[in-house]
């Protein structure tokens, strides 16, 4: 496959775990976006918005998303909960949408043996109404965008990854 996926989803969803198991089964690569926002900036997520604010953090998707659109080709791109604002995101490539119900999330974080850092490293998510009228706000556009949307819940990642797999069988190459 030529053209890359683009696991979108909120925050927790599991975005960057089935990236991984998803470029095992298919032979391609995986990316996260955060890791590389991080690595051109040479800061941690949670720096950024602390010293520069989320608009900043914005600025730095788009130009991560620029660079992966003229860069990356045969590619898992596990992205941020927001990079769905990305102009022409399916110009990146197939667009998957993992979807979790927000309790459900909240509570595969919360029950993660390393739950505190977690959350920590997700500026977004410190307040849990906030987070959860965000979840809510960005339900619908989430759909909108997507190619493919995959329920999460009680599966696990193989029945996940497997469900995409099956997917991009139908999809041009």
């Amino acid at each position: 496959m030529k053209k890359n996926i683009v696991l979108i989803g909120f925050m927790g969803v599991g975005k960057g775990r089935t990236a991984r198991i998803l470029a095992e089964k298919t032979g391609m690569f995986a990316v996260d976006c955060d890791d590389l926002i991080e690595s051109f900036n040479n800061k941690k997520i949670k720096n950024i918005f602390a010293e520069s604010g989320e608009q900043t953090f914005r600025e730095l998707e788009l130009k991560v998303a620029e660079w992966l659109s003229n860069s990356v080709k045969a590619t898992i791109i596990s992205s941020g909960g927001g990079f769905y604002k990305v102009p022409k995101l399916n110009k990146i490539g197939y667009v998957v949408y993992l979807h979790g119900e927000f309790d459900n999330i909240i509570q595969g974080i919360l029950s993660h043996p390393n739950a505190k850092k977690k959350i920590k490293k997700r500026p977004l998510l410190q307040d849990l109404g906030q987070a959860k009228k965000l979840y809510d706000e960005r339900l619908s556009v989430y759909r909108a965008v997507a190619d493919l949307e995959v329920n999460v819940d009680n599966k696990d990642i193989e029945e996940i990854c497997q469900e995409i797999v099956e997917s991009l069988k139908g999809i041009k190459r």
